[in-house]
């Protein structure tokens, strides 16, 4: 959420960020919106002040005639008073809805867009594999290996169903302790967050109210959040942090869920996109610095490329254009993994930044050292996903024989260094 007098000082800039990031959203009308219900704020203000003078004049007036005609103007004054507050609830109300609406301002250096397609490469990691035999897709390898149950998983859940097994499901454990384990010793505090949130969490986050057929909305009013991050930036809503304990890094692990609306046709297969999925998650709170934040962003995203590159997948970085921007986004990153069978990049990590639009909503605040009191503000960025990321390590690991070679920063969490075919 941006401040109302930001929004009322540079309308221009808040236009070109709906534009740029092509929300229907009109900032003329909420400034209209903003305009009446300040004007009805200052008239129930000055009825209020009428009102107390009158409360003044009736316990000094000299007698009874003079009182009952100082009560007959404060009833009309009550009945004025009700109609204001009456209008100025729906007003509000209003007021606050559209607020919510607003887009944060994208960073200067963030590459104008439409879409995915517009995003630009920023850097490359590792070599593309050279195969010398026919590879097989994670679907096939899955299936010959019996790593993954995608028949039973539709029989039980629907679709996009599954069940991970055997070393699949050893692999994601082992995956999950070498995320946490590198994320620890970079000063992250491990965290088991729940999923089970509540629509103050999802909506300070920024992911309601715009975001609502995204998410999947229990029969008390709950939801199943799509990431740790919505759990793990509410832990410290309402809050002030001391500036010395800033930057505050937690490394949030979950169950996470997501409808996955709007992504009809596209990859009805496998376990790139799935309903049910287990992260860990990157979330940081910082100062109210521009710079800071932009080297915590750059830092979060190292982390998890250092997590890819253990695992051996090539990757590249790319800087999400304006039109792929969230809602409150500043500036995103995504890194996408080499996936062999489709001879392309595909997308397993976000990290992203968001100066205090996260914060405002859920009132984190820090002290300063001279007792001024500030907004903090956010970063989250994926540590890793799964099983989506067994896409690209079983095609990129694949053998001639049919076997998956298990990448080195495993190797101390399983005692199995690859996945061989044999009789289950």
């Amino acid at each position: 959420m941006l401040d109302i007098k930001f929004i009322r000082e540079n309308p221009d800039k808040v236009k070109e960020a709906v534009r740029k990031k092509m929300i229907d959203f009109s900032v003329d009308h909420l400034l209209e919106v903003d305009q009446k219900r300040r004007s009805l704020m200052q008239s129930i203000e000055e009825l209020n002040k009428v009102k107390n003078q009158a409360n003044k004049e009736i316990q000094s007036a000299p007698d009874d005639e003079q009182r009952k005609n100082i009560i007959a103007q404060m009833q009309e004054l009550d009945r004025n008073s009700d109609n204001e507050a009456q209008l100025f609830k729906k007003i509000d109300e209003e007021f606050q809805s559209l607020m919510l609406l607003v887009p944060n301002i994208p960073d200067e250096s963030v590459p104008e867009g439409k879409c995915d397609a517009d995003n630009l490469e920023t850097r490359t990691w590792g070599k593309l594999p050279d195969f010398d035999f026919p590879i097989k897709d994670h679907v096939q390898l899955a299936k010959d290996l019996d790593l993954v149950d995608f028949e039973r998983g539709a029989k039980v859940v629907g679709f996009r169903g599954y069940f991970l097994k055997n070393e699949a499901i050893l692999i994601c454990m082992a995956i999950w302790n070498y995320a946490l384990d590198l994320l620890v010793k970079k000063g992250f505090t491990p965290m088991g967050a729940p999923s089970l949130v509540n629509e103050a969490a999802m909506t300070g986050t920024g992911y309601l109210p715009q975001a609502k057929d995204e998410v999947y909305g229990t029969m008390d009013g709950m939801y199943l959040a799509g990431t740790s991050e919505v759990s793990v930036m509410s832990y410290h809503a309402d809050e002030i942090l001391k500036e010395e304990n800033l930057p505050i890094k937690y490394a949030g692990f979950s169950p996470c869920f997501r409808t996955e609306v709007g992504s009809y046709g596209k990859d009805t297969q496998g376990i790139f996109r799935v309903h049910e999925f287990m992260k860990i998650e990157q979330v940081v709170l910082c100062r109210n610095d521009k710079e800071e934040s932009i080297r915590l962003h750059e830092e979060i995203t190292k982390n998890a490329e250092e997590i890819l590159q253990g695992l051996d997948l090539p990757y590249h970085v790319v800087t999400n254009c304006t039109g792929d921007l969230g809602l409150g986004q500043v500036k995103k990153y995504d890194i996408e993994c080499w996936v062999p069978s489709q001879k392309k990049y595909r997308e397993t990590h976000s990290s992203s930044y968001f100066f205090d639009f996260q914060t405002r909503r859920l009132n984190i605040k820090y002290r300063t050292k001279d007792g001024e009191i500030k907004l903090a503000y956010s970063l989250n960025n994926t540590g890793i996903a799964t099983p989506r990321v067994l896409m690209s390590l079983l095609e990129n690991h694949q053998q001639a024989d049919g076997s998956v070679k298990i990448p080195e920063a495993l190797h101390k969490y399983l005692n199995f260094k690859e996945i061989s075919r044999k009789d289950r």
